[in-house]
């Protein structure tokens, strides 16, 4: 853990930190509402500690608002590539993509659970691990049109950011050095991503 502790060490100016940190937390938050390789919960945690040992003023509420803002447009252009995909003839590598990260038992469960509570839905879907994309793909199939999706990912996207957030927040209050908030909140954003598949595993499939 010392290279992670030097590196946080040698932490550059606030106005730097600013300048290099709020855009590559947009960029990559944003990849990863596109494709699944960044541990977009884990950036958004780890940026809460290191904006809790700032001294500028409104530093959470820009975390907070960049990283919402990210998500939220990802997750628009991720909806309306696949849209792009269900309207035509041969789909789209983007629909084929979602359908790949969607299995069929979870895609049934958010189908069944689109009808019954509608928008509401959408903000659970991105607070559960590994439920956007198939609440995604039902708001697909069921053809929603772009607008309405905008209208039930927007308090998805916030209450998400919200969420890592406070446990970035946990994290840095836990520890008294930068360093070991930061890797405090990933240990913790790690634990809630994989509990829930460790969960149904250990309770097997679930009994007619």
């Amino acid at each position: 853990m010392s290279w992670l502790a030097a590196a946080t060490l040698d932490i550059p100016t606030e106005p730097t930190q600013q300048a290099l940190g709020y855009p590559s937390l947009f960029l990559l938050v944003l990849i990863g509402a596109l494709v699944p390789v960044v541990p977009t919960g884990a950036l958004v945690s780890s940026a809460a500690v290191v904006a809790m040992h700032q001294t500028v003023p409104f530093a959470m509420l820009m975390v907070f608002a960049t990283a919402s803002l990210a998500a939220f447009c990802g997750d628009m252009a991720l909806y309306w590539l696949g849209r792009r995909g269900v309207g035509s003839k041969n789909g789209s590598r983007w629909l084929e993509a979602i359908r790949s990260r969607a299995p069929e038992d979870r895609l049934e469960q958010a189908q069944d659970k689109l009808a019954e509570h509608d928008v509401a839905v959408l903000v659970l879907s991105r607070l559960v691990p590994a439920g956007r994309i198939p609440v995604m793909l039902a708001c697909l199939l069921a053809e929603w049109p772009l607008r309405r999706f905008a209208r039930g990912n927007l308090p998805a996207c916030l209450a998400w950011a919200v969420t890592y957030q406070l446990i970035g927040v946990l994290s840095g209050a836990l520890f008294s050095k930068p360093w070991e908030g930061v890797a405090a909140a990933i240990a913790l954003t790690v634990l809630v991503s994989v509990a829930p598949g460790v969960w149904r595993r250990l309770r097997g499939p679930a009994k007619a």
